[in-house]
C-alpha cells in the first residue's frame, strides 16, 4: 500500500513538473518573440513601418483607445461575433433535428449541404450585401456562412452514431421519438456539441471579419482594411493582434464551461 501511494506521489509529481513547463515555455516563447520583434526593429534588421514594434503598438493602442473610440471598434466585432455563433447553434440543432428525424430528408439535401459548406464564404459576401445593405445584419449572416453548413453536418453526425440499442431501449419502454430525442440523442452528444462550439466560435469570428472588410464602417475588420488602404500598418497589427487575444479568450471560455460541465455530470 505505501508503495502504491509513493509511486502515485511520484507520478502526480512528474505531471505538476510537466505542467509548470508546459506554462513557463508557453510565456517564455511569447516574451523571446516579443523581444525579437522590439530588438529587430530598433536596430533596423527589419523595416519598422511594414513590421512595426511592440513599442509602436503600444503607443498606437493608447492612439486609437483615445481618439478612434478603439473600445467601440472591438465592441462592434464581438457583439456581431457572439450573435452569429449564437444563430449558428441554434440553426445546426434545429437542422440537425429534422434531418435525424427524417433519413429520406437527410439523403435528399446531404449533397447540397457539402456543395454549400465546400463553397468559399468570401464570395458570398458581396451577394449578402447587394441583398441586405451595408448594415451589421448582413456581417453577422456572413459570419454565419463561414460555420453553419459545416456545423449542421456534424451535429448531424453526432445523432446518427449514438448508440442504437439505447435508442431501441426507448421505444421498448413504450417512449416516443422525442423521449429518445431529448433523453438519449441531445445528452449523448452535448460533448460533441462543446468541440463543435470551439471550432465555431473561431469561424464566426473569420465571417465577421469577411464582412467587416467590405460592409462596414466600425469595428476591427474595418480598422484592418482602413489601416491597409491609408499605410497605417500599426493600425492593422495591433487589430490582428487584438482578433488573436479575443479568440484565445473566446475559446477558454468555452473551455471551461465543458470543463464545468465536465465535473458536475461525473
Amino acid at each position: 500500500m505505501k508503495k502504491a501511494l509513493t509511486a502515485q506521489e511520484l507520478y502526480l509529481d512528474s505531471v505538476r513538473r510537466t505542467n509548470r513547463n508546459v506554462r513557463f515555455w508557453r510565456i517564455g516563447l511569447c516574451v523571446i518573440f516579443i523581444a525579437a520583434w522590439e530588438l529587430c526593429a530598433r536596430y533596423e534588421r527589419i523595416n519598422s513601418f511594414i513590421f512595426s514594434s511592440p513599442s509602436k503598438l503600444v503607443s498606437c493602442f493608447g492612439k486609437l483607445l483615445m481618439e478612434e473610440g478603439l473600445l467601440g471598434h472591438i465592441g462592434i466585432t464581438l457583439f456581431e461575433t457572439l450573435v452569429s455563433f449564437v444563430l449558428v447553434i441554434v440553426v445546426s440543432l434545429i437542422f440537425a433535428i429534422l434531418l435525424w428525424k427524417s433519413r429520406t430528408i437527410s439523403q435528399i439535401v446531404e449533397p447540397y449541404m457539402v456543395m454549400l459548406n465546400s463553397l468559399p464564404k468570401s464570395a458570398l459576401a458581396p451577394l449578402l450585401i447587394v441583398w441586405l445593405g451595408a448594415n451589421y445584419k448582413t456581417i453577422i449572416l456572413t459570419g454565419m456562412s463561414v460555420a453553419v453548413f459545416g456545423s449542421i453536418m456534424n451535429v448531424y453526425t453526432g445523432f446518427t452514431e449514438v448508440d442504437a440499442e439505447k435508442i431501441k431501449l426507448i421505444y421498448t419502454l413504450t417512449g416516443t421519438e422525442k423521449d429518445a430525442l431529448y433523453k438519449v440523442i441531445l445528452p449523448a452528444n452535448i460533448p460533441n456539441l462543446f468541440s463543435i462550439m470551439k471550432v465555431n466560435i473561431g469561424l464566426c469570428l473569420v465571417g465577421v471579419i469577411i464582412g467587416e472588410f467590405i460592409a462596414a464602417r466600425r469595428g476591427l475588420g474595418y480598422l484592418i482594411i482602413y489601416g491597409s488602404q491609408v499605410f497605417k500598418m500599426d493600425w492593422v497589427i495591433l487589430s490582428i493582434l487584438i482578433l488573436c487575444v479575443i479568440a484565445m479568450v473566446l475559446y477558454l471560455l468555452l473551455d471551461l464551461s465543458e470543463k464545468f460541465y465536465r465535473k458536475r455530470t461525473l
